[in-house]
């Protein structure tokens, strides 16, 4: 178990460094429709290409994200049925989703990618739009994306077996989003 936790913390450190530095294509997305508006209203040009270029920044940082995402904790539930269960019933849940939804859908999308790709590829794909960019490295995007998710999707796997059976501690012990406020009252005081 040790060896497969070390390849969890690998995977984990791999998924942090390139989550975090997605966060830097959100700006170079946002300067280039910047700076893209600005030239089409200011000079009255406009060019496909920038555009294409923002289109393909939004989705590479939303594509790069996602095994980020999942390795936060911070994908989609239904808290409010999932918060309900003890933490244990909530690991089984989750072990479940990851090995019956998550990584049928990312090896099917990556089984399928693959030649999606290499066929943009080699015959050099450029888009329909008149001086639009070339098209296969926004599918190689799509393609990379789903590979860091798997990638993600094992090593949640591993934690969540790992937690289960007691070789390691919960590393994001839930707190459920729709608990009960507790509003603090002060005592009250008799003359």
């Amino acid at each position: 178990m040790q060896m497969l936790l070390g390849l969890s913390r690998l995977i984990d450190a791999i998924t942090e460094r390139i989550g975090k530095a997605v966060s830097w294509l959100i700006l170079v997305a946002v300067l280039v429709s910047a700076g893209n508006a600005v030239i089409r209203k200011a000079f009255n040009m406009s060019s496909n290409a920038w555009l294409e270029a923002q289109w393909y920044l939004f989705g590479a940082a939303f594509m790069f994200a996602a095994a980020y995402t999942l390795s936060q904790n911070e994908h989609i539930r239904i808290d409010i049925v999932y918060g309900q269960f003890s933490r244990r019933v909530q690991h089984w849940i989750d072990l479940f989703g990851h090995i019956v939804f998550l990584m049928p859908f990312v090896l099917l999308m990556i089984y399928f990618l693959v030649p999606y790709v290499r066929m943009s590829y080699l015959s050099g794909e450029l888009s329909s739009s008149a001086g639009g960019l070339i098209i296969w490295p926004a599918k190689a995007v799509l393609l990379i994306g789903f590979i860091l998710l798997a990638l993600q999707g094992v090593s949640e796997i591993i934690k969540k077996i790992a937690v289960m059976t007691g070789n390691m501690d919960d590393p994001t012990p839930h707190v459920p989003t729709h608990a009960p406020l507790v509003e603090a009252t002060a005592p009250e005081v008799r003359p």
